[in-house]
């Protein structure tokens, strides 16, 4: 699959039964090297589980202690000794320009992990990510999850995270 700008995307689809899915798919991401210089989007309803992935993403690599949604203060950042982690959430911007104002540029510039709530807010502004995971509630306990790998990046960490026995 090839976009308006001739770049090749590979999409996925998977079904998490319920949150040990979810957590078995971050420890698998977390295991790629890949992963330490990526922006990865991720997109859903309210509810759809975009937090908890995160959560368990950041806990598969190291972070420790609170980790908590940056709805109101937009970004969270978290730092490993190897790892600078940024956890964005465009939720409440009403305007693309507001990422613009606020001073991101450099962030996304820098080196380490990039992980965007809501990024449909800040559209025309954030680069081109390097996976796109789409989360669907199924019902209270069930996610369908599509993957898009849209780079080089990408589509290792598609491979590292759906590899044979990676998910169930």
């Amino acid at each position: 699959m090839f976009d308006e700008f001739g770049h090749e995307s590979i999409v996925k689809t998977l079904l998490w039964a319920d949150e040990q899915a979810t957590q078995a798919f971050a420890l698998a991401l977390a295991a790629a090297p890949a992963l330490r210089h990526a922006f990865i989007e991720l997109r859903g309803e309210l509810g759809a589980g975009k937090t908890t992935l995160v959560r368990h993403l950041l806990r598969a690599l190291g972070v420790s202690g609170r980790v908590k949604s940056p709805t109101y203060a937009v970004v969270e950042a978290y730092e490993l000794p190897d790892l600078a982690i940024w956890h964005f959430d465009f939720y409440r911007f009403h305007d693309p320009s507001e990422w613009r104002d606020a001073g991101f540029r450099d962030i996304f510039a820098s080196l380490g992990l990039k992980l965007a709530e809501w990024p449909q807010k800040a559209v025309g502004f954030l680069p081109r990510a390097d996976l796109v995971i789409e989360l669907e509630l199924v019902d209270e306990t069930s996610r369908h999850v599509t993957l898009c790998a849209q780079s080089a990046t990408g589509r290792e960490l598609l491979r590292a995270a759906t590899q044979a026995g990676a998910v169930p």
